[in-house]
């Protein structure tokens, strides 16, 4: 009988890594019926990190909240309350800005208006319940705004030089000539997990490297935007260099002055969820994400897993929704491409639960 455990990343925009999980295993019981599954859904800080803990945590329950979306309009979302522990008496929260801010929200790119408000109100709520500490997910923003809505719901406020609010979102940034953190509440033990290293500003920051993203398309654009969180920066004493502070448009930034720590997504998710020991007692690892390509490799959950594995000395296998020639599949006993099986990239992404079970299939016959 073997034991299979199951931690793939979400596919962004196509499937959840939790059902992602369960059709990987399906497939694999098609080919094995008496094999042993331990779901572990993965994450790396962005799209998908409340569902991670939500189905590997026992206990955890989601707190829906409402807050204001990306695109100014309301979101009926969650946050994610795990069980005390030793360490957390009140508990954890978890906070993903994917569902709270996050660009997924978006019908259309706002570069200019888009901000991280309803991210910070989740934040607020989550410390209205009185948890002892709160861990944030920050990838797949939608906006470039130095994290200033989140900020502004937890208290601070951005001033122009007449002493009046600036503008929301990036819009804004350019005007702040003052920043009053008086009414900023306090944090708790705060984790923020990313897999982002870079900078707040510069040629590797928020605005050059990540703006172009959510819509800001010009030399001009870009450097207004870099511009605004330079002096956000200088204005709320913040090392504009220090790595992880340009994640999510500057939010990684915002969350250290409110006295957060940045660590590695997935390596702080798989702590969380007890996935060293889950593999430890395990034959074989099935991991993956929508695209394996060349970065996959820096920081991402797939290459994560890999070397987790193989610290146990436990078969790797992944199955993505493409895997590309620049790639290292070596890190994986198996591979399995969704586009391949599919026929086709359409295909594949049309009913990625489908082709998931067909790779799982596939990969329980080469593990034979």
């Amino acid at each position: 009988m073997t034991r299979v455990v199951l931690a793939p990343d979400s596919f962004k925009g196509t499937i959840t890594a939790a059902d992602a999980a369960a059709a990987l295993a399906a497939g694999w019981a098609e080919v094995e019926p008496d094999a042993r599954f331990v779901h572990r859904p993965m994450a790396d800080g962005g799209e998908g990190t409340v569902a991670a803990f939500a189905a590997a945590v026992p206990g955890a329950r989601r707190i829906p909240i409402t807050v204001d979306g990306p695109a100014d309009a309301p979101v009926d979302t969650s946050w994610l309350l795990l069980p005390p522990t030793g360490d957390a008496p009140a508990g954890t929260a978890v906070v993903d800005l994917a569902s709270t801010s996050g660009i997924e929200l978006l019908d259309a790119l706002r570069p200019w208006d888009a901000d991280t408000t309803g991210f910070g109100q989740a934040v607020a709520a989550a410390l209205d319940h009185g948890v002892s500490r709160v861990v944030v997910g920050i990838g797949s923003s939608a906006s470039t705004d130095g994290g200033t809505g989140m900020l502004s719901a937890l208290g601070a406020r951005f001033l122009d030089a007449t002493g009046a609010p600036v503008a929301r979102g990036a819009r804004g940034l350019v005007d702040i000539a003052s920043v009053d953190l008086t009414g900023l509440r306090a944090a708790p033990e705060v984790r923020v997990l990313t897999d982002v290293t870079n900078p707040l500003v510069g040629p590797r920051g928020a605005s050059a490297v990540f703006g172009p993203q959510k819509g800001l398309n010009t030399v001009t654009d870009i450097t207004r935007a870099d511009h605004g969180l330079g002096r956000l920066a200088a204005l709320l004493g913040l090392d504009a260099d220090m790595p992880g502070t340009g994640a999510a448009g500057g939010t990684g930034g915002a969350l250290v002055v409110w006295g957060g720590v940045l660590a590695p997504g997935a390596a702080e998710v798989a702590e969380l969820i007890g996935l060293a020991d889950a593999i430890a007692d395990a034959d074989v690892v099935i991991t993956g994400e929508g695209s394996y390509d060349g970065q996959s490799g820096d920081g991402k959950v797939p290459s994560f897993i890999a070397a987790l594995a193989a610290e146990a000395g436990v078969s790797a296998m992944l199955a993505a929704g493409r895997i590309t020639a620049d790639s290292d599949t070596g890190l994986f006993a198996a591979s399995a491409s969704l586009t391949q099986i599919a026929g086709s990239a359409d295909a594949a992404l049309a009913e990625p639960a489908r082709w998931l079970r067909a790779a799982g299939a596939e990969l329980a016959r080469a593990s034979v």
